[in-house]
């Protein structure tokens, strides 16, 4: 009988967590149907789920005469440059606050989750009076520097939770073998934490690929523009092409969507591995 009951309770959690899942990947699979649909599909029958006809004509539009893969590359050094630095910056600050200032640590930790407070456009005239002043408009390297103002926080919060984790008796072995403070850092606690950082990595590189407001304030060209920023000037056009727009969003969203579903166990086991404080 308690046999039957567990499974009756586990069947009615996978039914519940597979129309969850539905209800969740609907809006993705739509997107990518009404990207292979032609024009007049999409306007005489938009509540069409399948497409009459598979056309590739909307990929080759926006790829070919609307440019939208420079908008892709630029979304792309910024994003992974911000991470690269945001990570090598972040590690070794993280780790001087759990091994060497441990109680000033946690008040800068407090300090860092503090900024979050502030709403983004509270900060958009002072960064957009600080870039221009620098030179730095409507170039990759002002957004970078824009965006490593707030990842940086973050991802020292985040990874203070993971050097946590690691035992200084590791720490204070390989010190005894005679390697120093760096070869220690490098070859011993940054592989113990690996999943940590690449769970931060990731989470960096979203919100820097995703963000809108300051690149929208800060590029001002075409050819420099973010897909966030190009995915809204399409909206903006004073005809809307459907096709486009869908084609475009299938282009920025699926790579994103298959990237994390490959490393989305080391994020689960870097944020779980982290949760120990």
């Amino acid at each position: 009988m308690r046999k039957k009951k567990e499974r009756l309770g586990s069947g009615l959690c996978h039914i519940y967590l597979i129309i969850l899942s539905v209800i969740a990947f609907f809006p993705l699979v739509w997107v990518l149907l009404s990207s292979v649909k032609s024009a007049g599909e999409l306007t005489s029958n938009p509540t069409r789920f399948l497409p009459k006809h598979f056309t590739m004509g909307n990929f080759i539009h926006v790829i070919q005469d609307l440019g939208f893969t420079k908008n892709i590359s630029n979304s792309l050094i910024i994003a992974l440059s911000t991470t690269f630095i945001a990570i090598i910056v972040s590690c070794m600050a993280a780790y001087g606050i759990v091994r060497f200032f441990p109680k000033l640590g946690n008040i800068m930790s407090k300090a860092l989750v503090a900024t979050y407070l502030f709403p983004p456009i509270l900060l958009a005239i002072p960064y957009s009076l600080a870039m221009a002043r620098a030179g730095l408009t409507n170039t990759r390297l002002g957004l970078v520097i824009t965006y490593l103002s707030f990842s940086v926080p973050y991802a020292v919060w985040m990874l203070v939770g993971f050097f946590k984790t690691v035992p200084i008796g590791i720490e204070e072995a390989a010190r005894v073998d005679g390697a120093n403070k760096f070869q220690v850092f490098v070859k011993v606690v940054i592989p113990l934490v690996l999943p940590g950082i690449v769970a931060t990595a990731i989470y960096t590189f979203i919100n820097a690929w995703n963000e809108f407001l300051y690149s929208l304030i800060l590029i001002n060209s075409s050819d420099m523009m973010t897909v966030s920023v190009a995915l809204r000037s399409l909206q903006g056009a004073e005809i809307l092409d459907w096709g486009d727009m869908m084609a475009a969003s299938t282009m920025v969203v699926i790579p994103s969507v298959v990237f994390f579903m490959f490393i989305q166990n080391k994020i689960a086991g870097g944020m779980t591995e982290g949760a120990v404080k």
